[in-house]
């Protein structure tokens, strides 16, 4: 299973960096509470502390995107951030299993431990196939 489609790893990572932009970088960067709202979280009435850590969210997707991105043109560099990117998709479902125990997220954000653990699965099937 583990690069599988290796092959393809310099397309997979393009799709996702692009992804990764297009779904969170952006949309958390610059309407972070929107975002929240969309996932059905409940905004609190001072949202001062929400916008910033939103924001910083979003810049680190943002920025996950774009390297994402810068990547998949660089061979030499793919073996680092598929490992880089495999501990990114594997804490985000630890995250998420947390919250779904504790009972402290929507029921949108327990859906997503399918979506991360997804990744985390294509992410070893796209391993690529050269030398670390």
């Amino acid at each position: 299973m583990i690069g599988i489609w290796g092959n393809h790893s310099s397309e997979f990572l393009f799709v996702v960096g692009v992804s990764t932009l297009l779904i969170f970088g952006i949309p958390m960067a610059i309407w972070p509470i929107q975002w929240a709202k969309t996932l059905r979280w409940l905004i609190p009435s001072q949202t001062d502390l929400t916008v910033y850590y939103g924001r910083c969210l979003g810049c680190v997707a943002f920025v996950v995107g774009v390297f994402g991105v810068v990547a998949s043109g660089e061979p030499t560099v793919q073996s680092f951030y598929f490992r880089f990117l495999l501990s990114c998709w594997v804490l985000m479902v630890a995250v998420h299993i947390y919250g779904a125990l504790k009972g402290i997220q929507p029921i949108t954000e327990t859906y997503e431990i399918g979506f991360w653990l997804s990744l985390a699965m294509l992410t070893l099937m796209f391993w690529p196939n050269i030398p670390s």
